[in-house]
């Protein structure tokens, strides 16, 4: 028995260092990343405690504003397609989120709910903006409803596209480096291996609209991982305790929201949308079939209108 234990041992040892000797992969340098994915546009803005948040502020200046928060392991590039159809009516924020893109870890390793809440709001006092319509899709859809929670006086409507938190039962199988994120000795292992063709699969199983899925778009998330500290916040994330939407707690926010999911979403099941409409006092919905968890990149034209129609209807014109 212990000869064949020994055996064992040394076949996942010889394992291991192949797996490391072939699959190691280091970070990539910022600059290069910064000269590939900034643009015109971005800005890197201090906002204290050593952290240089990556945000772009496009549109128009005097229009209503609109800040748009993204998904895990995304980055502000997938807002371009809203960008692009809104730009001319809204002043739009859209900023890559604490251990993400460009902006890359938090100095202080704080991953909670209250650090991307309190990142996002010192980012947008720095940006002198006080009133706005909140919109984010997946883990930035839990940083949006998160925010509303705790700065209800600032926030003029709320989006949520196939967002993050609510408690309902999550597909049987996750796409697989959501699984491996959860693991926690192999998420730690991923670290330093991160092949590209892990990312590819996860994002396969996470679009459900696959022509809108090129080598660009593979190489965006696989490369923005690799910016030095990303892949340890991302260790660091998942291992942060998750926090549920509470419903009472919902119950007392009274802006407009617009919820927004794709039916073949299979990270977050539709069920979730229902139960967010069901908890927010002036909440609607809108499903889109053929769409999984990326409406504003997998039906960007619906899902642009959608949102132009709702921020039309508002009672009170969002502001700055």
């Amino acid at each position: 028995m212990k000869r064949a234990l020994k055996w064992i041992f040394l076949l996942f040892a010889t394992g291991l260092l192949a797996l490391l000797a072939f699959c190691w992969q280091s970070d990539l340098d910022p600059a290069d990343l910064q000269a590939k994915y900034a643009n015109g546009a971005s800005q890197f803005i201090d906002v204290g405690g050593g952290l240089l948040v990556h945000a772009r502020d496009q549109g128009r200046g005097e229009a209503p504003v609109l800040v748009l928060l993204h998904g895990s392991n995304a980055s502000l590039q997938t807002w371009e397609p809203w960008v692009k159809r809104l730009q001319t009516k809204y002043r739009i924020i859209t900023l890559d989120q604490i251990g993400h893109g460009l902006t890359g870890p938090n100095p202080s390793d704080d991953y909670s709910p209250a650090a991307f809440v309190s990142t996002l709001d010192r980012t947008l006092t720095k940006l002198g903006v006080t009133h706005f319509a909140l919109a984010g899709n997946s883990m930035g859809g839990a940083v949006a409803w998160n925010y509303a929670l705790a700065h209800p006086e600032k926030v003029d409507a709320l989006i949520l596209i196939d967002a993050a938190g609510a408690p309902v039962a999550v597909p049987g199988q996750l796409p697989l480096g959501f699984r491996i994120a959860r693991m926690p000795v192999i998420r730690r292992l991923a670290e330093v291996v991160t092949p590209r063709r892990l990312v590819e699969k996860t994002i396969r199983q996470t679009i459900y609209n696959q022509s809108i899925i090129d080598d660009r778009m593979i190489d965006r998330y696989w490369e923005l991982l690799l910016y030095p500290g990303n892949r340890r916040a991302t260790a660091l994330r998942f291992s942060a305790q998750r926090v549920a939407a509470d419903a009472k707690a919902l119950s007392r926010l009274h802006m407009p929201v617009l919820v927004m999911w794709g039916r073949e979403d299979r990270l977050i099941p539709v069920a979730a949308a229902r139960w967010f409409v069901k908890a927010l006092p002036q909440a609607q919905q809108i499903v889109y079939p053929g769409v999984g968890h990326v409406p504003m990149e997998e039906a960007p034209e619906r899902s642009a209108d959608d949102v132009d129609a709702f921020l039309s209807r508002l009672a009170r014109p969002t502001q700055k």
